[in-house]
């Protein structure tokens, strides 16, 4: 009985002592770099309305930065996944909303705001265009995530402006 009970003791010591020592991956300064986005968030649009609502955590060991939007026009849902690629050297996106709709946007933190943008498309009338997304990271707490499509490289479309507010 009593070596049974320092091999169940040396078993727990070591498990604890390899808790202890694992290495997280994606716990450095470069994965912390949107982590201002995370939260519980009540999302208003310019005119003070509601758009919806947002929770973005961290998952898979801290590798992803993973949202769930609810809009605040019925039936309306995506989700998105966000992660550094340590190969590109840049943050991507990848989202997918509940109408089969994707974007992959790509790009890096840059002061306070997270910059991420589309590949060049060409659109129905042959114009090459992309979008472009900025999140700004505001004193008061509060995130403001910018969407505009640039066709051309002139005319700017806005296709989302809206406020971020943490409910918890």
């Amino acid at each position: 009985m009593k070596k049974l009970f320092v091999l169940f003791t040396l078993v727990i010591f070591a498990f604890s002592i390899n808790a202890q020592t694992k290495k997280c991956n994606c716990c450095t300064e470069k994965h912390a770099e949107f982590d201002f986005w995370i939260g519980t968030w009540e999302v208003a649009n310019p005119d003070g309305s509601k758009a919806g609502e947002n929770r973005i955590e961290k998952v898979q060991d801290n590798c992803i930065l993973q949202e769930n939007w609810i809009s605040a026009s019925p039936g309306y849902t995506g989700t998105s996944n966000n992660f550094y690629n340590y190969k590109a050297k840049q943050w991507e996106q990848i989202w997918v909303d509940n109408q089969g709709q994707s974007l992959h946007l790509k790009g890096n933190k840059i002061g306070n705001q997270m910059i991420l943008r589309t590949d060049d498309e060409t659109n129905a009338d042959g114009k090459s265009f992309f979008h472009r997304v900025t999140w700004t990271a505001n004193e008061d707490g509060t995130v403001r995530q910018y969407w505009e499509t640039i066709t051309e490289g002139a005319e700017i479309a806005i296709a989302f402006d809206g406020l971020y507010k943490k409910v918890e």
